[in-house]
């Protein structure tokens, strides 16, 4: 991979560059020829030490910029960001393939419909039901801003839950005893 290094407010010394060329070069592996990687290497007020590298492969480009107190430190953090983004993008793409190899359903399916046993709550909220019927029931979802209601009906006196359906119209749902 050609590698372009400019540094701003720094003296680019043989070692830094030798640095970044050897840490970049890691990064092969995951590009073809074609790719080429540019690094821009500065300081600022001489206390924090930047690194920017941009890699651009076809028509992607990944970015990882660092800011570290040693100026090796912040090219080695730039080249994990930018190996983390390739990475992430690569499973993207196995995930998005439209056949997906039978075994890899197989432990989706069983982790997907796997007892859970571990459910944990994220927000518990009391709600006082009153009576009403469910055409209130529906009226008082809509003012809220809700896509669901649950209520107890007037008549059966029994907790119900009214929702609102992709097609606009309504659903309610009303226990029944299990026979």
């Amino acid at each position: 991979m050609k590698l372009k290094i400019t540094g701003k407010n720094i003296k680019l010394t043989q070692a830094i560059k030798d640095r970044a060329e050897e840490r970049v070069e890691k990064l092969d592996k995951f590009f073809d020829d074609s790719a080429w990687a540019e690094i821009v290497l500065s300081v600022d007020k001489k206390i924090n030490q930047r690194a920017e590298l941009t890699v651009h492969s076809g028509r992607k480009k990944y970015t990882g910029k660092a800011i570290e107190s040693d100026i090796y430190k912040a090219i080695d953090s730039a080249v994990v960001k930018i190996e983390a983004q390739v990475k992430k993008n690569k499973s993207k793409a196995v995930q998005n393939k439209k056949l997906a190899p039978k075994e890899d359903l197989a432990s989706y399916f069983g982790a997907v419909f796997a007892p859970q046993n571990d459910v944990k709550f994220s927000v518990i909220k009391q709600v006082e039901v009153h009576p009403m019927n469910p055409e209130d029931a529906a009226y008082e979802m809509e003012r809220l801003g809700y896509t669901f209601w649950m209520f107890m009906d007037e008549e059966s006196k029994q907790i119900n839950l009214i929702f609102k359906r992709l097609d606009g119209t309504y659903g309610l749902i009303q226990p029944v005893k299990a026979k």
